[in-house]
């Protein structure tokens, strides 16, 4: 699991997907991408877009070892994400012109910062 834990200790340095709340560090996700949604934000290699769709404002931790077998991870909404450590709120929003191509290709975007309720 060290291969999807941030590689900082301190906390200071982490930062959080803001389409799945996954915690990695900035040189992370600039390296690797989001390991859920890189197929949608294109993070890896971009600072421009690790700093718009990530967050360092963040509530709350989560350490997730199997997701598909946690009522957390249900709780969370990331049951169907790798397993990892997780920000259960994350302050902010993604660029709008992101939310409207995801919205484009049929990806119904849900904030992570507790705004919309069930």
């Amino acid at each position: 699991m060290a291969d999807i834990l941030p590689t900082e200790n301190n906390r200071n340095k982490w930062r959080a997907c803001l389409l799945c709340g996954l915690i990695k560090t900035s040189a992370q996700f600039k390296h690797d991408g989001c390991d859920n949604c890189e197929d949608v934000l294109e993070l890896r290699g971009s600072n421009k877009r690790v700093s718009e769709c990530t967050s360092a404002q963040f509530d709350g931790v989560v350490g997730l070892t199997q997701p598909d077998a946690s009522w957390v991870a249900r709780w969370q909404r990331c049951d169907k994400f790798t397993r990892g450590i997780y920000a259960i709120r994350v302050s902010g929003r993604l660029p709008e012109d992101l939310i409207e191509d995801m919205k484009d290709r049929g990806f119904n975007y849900r904030p992570r910062d507790g705004s919309v309720k069930d």
